[in-house]
């Protein structure tokens, strides 16, 4: 009996040392967010998604509206007319599209017939709600955040939809 729990005190010293050594997390694993896609770093104005991508319906001040599956915001462009987007370089180093290399994931609340995907000229491929290219915006700064609202940039105004997939108007 003793030595069974000299040896299950060795394997717990072995396991507390090991994660205390590495922080318990590979660096890998920090950058990794739920779905396998890869986090942002810190310099990026938006998440670095390495697969599937997709949209929820989330509750904020606004009322309900889109976001990402990680509760960031996303807009849709008055510019654009159809499914295809017409933000591109600087507009889109502002206005980063929400981009997937896999099918989309329809979230909590949105409707999956609603939800698509259009190519971009860089060879991307965008996510697309209702009809509406997304696109994040680079002054949200995580979940929750809309700083983008109602903005007038690169010509037209930019909006959060709802799940519905209508502008949130409420100037």
């Amino acid at each position: 009996m003793n030595r069974c729990l000299q040896i299950a005190g060795c394997a717990v010293g072995v396991l507390l040392a090991s994660a205390c050594s590495s922080g318990g997390v590979s660096a890998d694993q920090k950058s990794a967010t739920p779905g396998g896609s890869t986090a942002a770093p810190a310099t990026s104005t938006a998440p670095n998604m390495a697969g599937p991508a997709g949209v929820m319906a989330t509750q904020n001040s606004l009322g309900t509206m889109l976001t990402d599956l990680h509760g960031r915001a996303v807009y849709s462009f008055e510019a654009d007319k159809t499914s295809t987007s017409t933000c591109t370089d600087k507009c889109a180093q502002d206005w980063p599209p929400l981009t997937t290399t896999g099918t989309p994931a329809a979230g909590a609340g949105v409707n999956a017939a609603m939800l698509a995907t259009s190519p971009r000229p860089d060879g991307t491929t965008q996510l697309t709600y209702n009809g509406h290219p997304l696109y994040y915006y680079d002054d949200d700064h995580g979940p929750g955040t809309t700083a983008g609202q109602g903005e007038n940039a690169f010509g037209a105004k930019w909006y959060v939809l709802s799940p519905a997939g209508a502008k949130i108007d409420n100037d």
